[in-house]
């Protein structure tokens, strides 16, 4: 068999596995995490149950913020693991740094297996 038609056997066989993959795969919510920061945004973002603690509270009034605010902050933000604590067993407590309004905020969030707490709202 000749070199361009095994070329053509294989590009027609990858083309129909991409159209059966986009087939099977549309409509589902399907993503990718395989970067550390990454799999701790969505590990922090896919909590039934978000806490905030009295300071984050207040701070989100004084800023104008609601619960959709802060979660996009998370979903948009940048971990700095070498600021976080990632070695405790249990809760592992992350610092997301982020921009709001050219602003710099930075976000405390304690993961635990059910529930994130953010402890604390900084914005520079």
């Amino acid at each position: 068999m000749k070199l361009i038609h095994r070329i053509g056997y294989y590009l027609g066989g990858f083309s129909i596995g991409l159209i059966l993959l986009a087939f099977f795969l549309s409509g589902k919510k399907t993503s990718c995490a395989y970067g550390p920061n990454a799999r701790t945004i969505k590990s922090i973002s896919t909590k039934k149950q978000r806490f905030y603690s009295d300071a984050v509270e207040s701070a989100m009034k004084t800023h104008n913020l609601d619960t959709l605010a802060i979660t996009n902050l998370i979903k948009t933000g940048d971990v700095n693991f070498s600021e976080s604590d990632t070695k405790s067993e249990g809760c592992k407590t992350y610092l997301i740094e982020n921009e709001l309004n050219d602003k710099a905020v930075e976000l405390t969030v304690k993961n635990c297996d059910s529930t994130a707490t953010i402890q604390s709202l900084i914005i520079k």
